[in-house]
């Protein structure tokens, strides 16, 4: 099963509270938000958000420019029909980051234990390369993926575990501003432990 056949199935079959990924309360990332004072008028990008309650929250503050982009159809269906009327302020975009394109400049990158289902070297190049290209002068970018505590696997597929130092040598051209790690508890009682990092993006490095 390629990767999209897989992400379809999982949210064709699963409810939403029968992943481990699933989270009520984004605290974490809505604190990064909040913070950072950053304005409502940013382009925010949330990548890999499935049905994530993240978006719920930032319409809830005031949140004006948010896309949502994710591999699934089916994710990005379930979210529309849960926001409503709400998700007409929202732009939806089905696509493999890896594969997508656009003209936008983001001032906020965020993403939220998608980053680390990318296991092969030149996928993840891309994906900072893309995380480069997209984003504007002084963009924030804003990353959570399994720790070196972590799991291996999740969703039935192999992850890439981070350190505070691998995130610092794959993001060449951020700037970090700090890492930290928080256990996540998923629905099944189990404890997942996550890293997340905060960078900025360096203008004195190239970015493409």
């Amino acid at each position: 099963m390629d990767k999209k056949a897989h992400w379809e199935k999982v949210f064709e079959t699963k409810a939403q509270n029968e992943v481990s990924w699933y989270q009520p309360n984004p605290k974490t990332s809505v604190a990064f938000f909040v913070d950072n004072a950053i304005a409502k008028e940013a382009k925010i990008i949330e990548v890999g958000g499935g049905d994530s309650f993240l978006v719920d929250e930032l319409l809830q503050l005031g949140y004006k420019n948010i896309t949502v982009l994710d591999i699934s159809e089916n994710a990005i269906l379930r979210l529309k029909e849960r926001l409503g009327e709400k998700g007409k302020e929202v732009t939806f975009i089905v696509s493999d980051i890896l594969n997508f394109k656009t003209t936008e400049k983001f001032d906020v990158w965020h993403d939220r234990a998608s980053f680390h289902f990318l296991i092969n070297p030149e996928e993840v190049a891309l994906y900072v390369q893309k995380a480069k290209e997209f984003t504007s002068e002084n963009a924030l970018l804003f990353m959570g993926t399994f720790s070196d505590k972590g799991p291996l696997k999740c969703s039935g597929l192999g992850i890439k575990q981070y350190s505070e130092e691998r995130f610092e040598n794959v993001f060449l051209g951020f700037e970090k501003v700090k890492c930290f790690k928080e256990d996540h508890h998923t629905p099944f009682n189990t404890t997942q432990n996550f890293i997340f990092c905060e960078f900025k993006k360096n203008k004195f490095m190239p970015y493409v």
